[in-house]
């Protein structure tokens, strides 16, 4: 199955493609990318976070609700990224010792399906 994703790096670049090889015990993965279709291999150490979209598009106007309450997808999370951007949502599993975990958004109506946070790019991460 290809997994609808937009890739954001920590030196601020983004790519949006699918792929069909991202796990989160693996620190490697390939994109093939929306617009040209070329395949990129993507260390995941140089990024920031990996998105799993609804839309490539998306809605800029629309802000997404922290406030919503979704029962079944573990604790909520508050996770501050070193670029100042914040993400608020639930994760069944964080830890400091992990490369990457998983948040899920507290908005069901976000574009935003589920974030793999890469751990090393952010700035503090809180249970709420």
């Amino acid at each position: 199955m290809q997994n609808r994703i937009i890739v954001r790096f920590t030196d601020g670049k983004i790519l949006k493609g699918t792929t069909v090889d991202l796990l989160p015990n693996k620190s490697v993965f390939h994109l093939s990318e929306n617009d040209t279709g070329a395949i990129q291999k993507i260390d995941i150490v140089n990024l920031k976070a990996i998105y799993f979209v609804k839309s490539f598009e998306g809605n800029k106007d629309y802000q997404d609700k922290i406030d919503s309450e979704r029962i079944g997808l573990g604790e909520r999370i508050r996770v501050s990224f070193r670029d100042g951007e914040t993400l608020v949502g639930y994760t069944q599993g964080y830890s400091a010792n992990r490369s990457l975990f998983i948040v899920f958004p507290s908005d069901p109506e976000s574009n935003n399906e589920k974030v793999f946070v890469v751990t090393g790019a952010t700035d503090n991460v809180a249970f709420i």
